[in-house]
């Protein structure tokens, strides 16, 4: 079987035929990489939100979980109130002496560590905020209300006041 010569036209024409299909294929290819860059833009703007809400769920559980914490921790030095004022009475009165005073100060320590403070102390300045004022008596000389004595000293945790300090205050005249 004898195929006939091809025409140069015929060679023209089939090259034109041939590079149309490319072309078409050409664009073809262009739209299929154009969507793929398309879903991959859109999946990235997913993964960086998905991201996103992860930190800041992460941000969110550790202050809940240090807030939790803290809360813990003011509850059970709301319930040694009682006993830090027997310990700062008996060393007052000098009655806290020997082992007693080492586990005194080995408890402090460690409410301290928590960040528990305690507070009060004559002349310092009266504050309603951290002060809870049983007495008042005028005094000559004062330019502002100062503590005179302390009933019973405060007690903070942090910046929290746990229970403010009961103070007899002297007023300026």
């Amino acid at each position: 079987m004898d195929t006939a010569p091809e025409t140069p036209e015929d060679a023209d024409a089939a090259f034109e035929a041939e590079l149309a299909g490319l072309a078409m294929k050409e664009a073809e290819v262009d739209d299929a990489l154009a969507l793929a860059q398309a879903k991959a833009t859109e999946h990235l703007g997913d993964l960086q939100r998905l991201q996103a809400e992860y930190i800041n769920y992460r941000k969110r559980v550790d202050r809940d979980r240090q807030l939790a914490g803290e809360l813990a921790a003011g509850k059970v030095i709301e319930a040694l109130v009682p006993v830090l004022d027997d310990i700062a009475g008996a060393r007052d009165h000098g009655e806290l002496a020997g082992p007693f005073a080492a586990i005194a100060d080995k408890l402090e320590a460690t409410l301290a560590r928590l960040g528990w403070s305690s507070y009060g102390a004559p002349g310092d300045p009266f504050d309603p905020a951290i002060h809870e004022a049983l007495v008042s008596v005028v005094e000559p000389g004062l330019a502002a209300a100062t503590v005179r004595e302390v009933a019973q000293p405060g007690h903070r945790l942090g910046d929290r006041v746990l229970r403010p300090a009961r103070v007899v205050v002297a007023q300026p005249e």
